[in-house]
């Protein structure tokens, strides 16, 4: 036999012989890229506990997912069975009552670990320089979020649902000049039915996938950029960081346990706490309930909503608060990161928190009386924070003295 020949047949036994997996990783490198990324990424050594959020918004985010495909398959989306079917799937259909309960738990502490997870970024600096596009990103889903938290609030077709909906598409209506061509989008009709409710219906269901999608983009952010950390100052060799795999993960497991303690706890025990009464009644649109207010996650921007003399205006000033965080990136030029080394910006911050508390409180007291000027007045300080505060702090504030490395800082959170 020919020398060549025998060499061809030597490779391709060696081929034959080669472990299906090698072959796979040889042509499509999947086990090594993720192991490149989840399990010896290097992460910042200082990272405290408000970086747990993180990995508990996937978690829940699944859940809520695996959740709302089973409630989806037994709802009906018209005006004339939607709330029916609800009550259904929670009193008929076998473990429906836990479906439908800890769809709507995770979506409150869903809220509340995302808004967490934005003061973390606030705080720390996270949306400075290289990671504006993180921060972007995980406002884009902050929006689709709440899109996608407002229509599933609406699905029930309770007293609540539907006075909500009428509250929000008037709202838009008053938009001026496209005002009533927005309105008639949204509601299909010229009231809200069985076309308002299946377009919502629509919307959440596939809002939930794309969530999903923005979540893949966000987390390609930060695995290009790298984490941020409190210090706000970047690592500069391989011994002030670790390994993703096991300190991270176990990390993320421990809080993971707390945060399932918390959820089981209003689950079983205080469910009452993340529902509305009148939303157990069946929407009627001839009888107005006397307090009409949306779930607490809304509660700042309804504030914000009713502060505002007219319609369009607070629609202007519950959308500009949104939107000057957008602008966040280039309005505050401070090359110092974390606001535990800025005196000015630390205490501002603390009181853009409190601003926010107060328009909730706004929202959920109607901005009557004494409530209304404090919700202006918590108004005007929210929006001075971003377009005054930040900006001449970034010129006139003198930082405390940064670390030489993440491992150095002590001292306060």
């Amino acid at each position: 036999m020919k020398q060549p020949e025998l060499r061809d047949k030597a490779a391709t036994g060696a081929a034959s012989a080669e472990p299906p997996a090698g072959w796979v990783e040889q042509r499509l490198p999947v086990v090594s890229t993720f192991r490149k990324e989840y399990v010896d990424f290097p992460m910042p050594r200082n990272l405290n506990w408000l970086w747990n959020f993180g990995a508990i918004l996937v978690v829940v985010l699944l859940l809520m997912l695996a959740t709302g495909i089973f409630l989806a398959m037994n709802y009906t989306p018209t005006s004339a069975d939607a709330f029916f079917s609800v009550e259904a799937i929670d009193r008929q259909l076998s473990g429906g009552w836990l479906l439908r309960g800890m769809h709507m738990t995770g979506a409150n502490l869903f809220l509340a670990a995302l808004y967490i997870h934005l003061f973390r970024g606030l705080y720390y600096g996270s949306y400075k320089a290289p990671r504006e596009l993180l921060w972007l990103s995980g406002l884009v889903l902050l929006v689709m979020v709440m899109v996608t938290a407002f229509a599933g609030y609406i699905l029930p077709w309770g007293q609540m649902s539907y006075w909500g909906a009428d509250v929000v598409t008037k709202a838009v209506g008053a938009v001026p000049v496209l005002g009533g061509t927005l309105e008639h989008v949204l509601t299909g009709s010229d009231h809200l039915g069985d076309i308002f409710l299946h377009r919502f219906f629509v919307l959440h269901f596939l809002m939930a996938f794309l969530v999903v999608a923005v979540v893949g983009l966000h987390v390609a952010c930060v695995h290009v950029t790298k984490p941020n950390n409190p210090t706000g100052v970047e690592p500069r060799t391989p011994k002030e960081t670790l390994p993703f795999h096991p300190y991270y993960t176990s990390k993320d497991l421990i809080g993971l346990v707390v945060f399932a303690m918390v959820f089981c706890a209003l689950l079983f025990f205080w469910p009452g706490l993340l529902t509305e009464p009148d939303n157990y009644a069946p929407a009627d649109p001839l009888h107005t309930p006397a307090n009409i207010e949306p779930e607490w996650y809304f509660l700042p921007f309804y504030g914000l909503l009713q502060s505002v003399p007219s319609k369009f205006g607070g629609l202007l000033a519950a959308a500009g608060s949104l939107l000057v965080l957008f602008a966040l990136p280039w309005l505050d030029r401070s090359p110092v990161r974390s606001a535990r080394f800025r005196p000015i910006c630390r205490p501002a911050l603390l009181g853009l928190v409190l601003s926010f508390v107060l328009l909730a409180l706004v929202g959920k007291h109607h901005a009557t009386g004494a409530w209304m000027l404090v919700g202006r007045l918590s108004a005007l300080y929210y929006f001075g924070y971003f377009l005054v505060i930040l900006p001449l702090a970034s010129r006139f504030e003198k930082p405390r003295p940064l670390p030489a490395s993440t491992t150095a800082a002590g001292g306060d959170a």
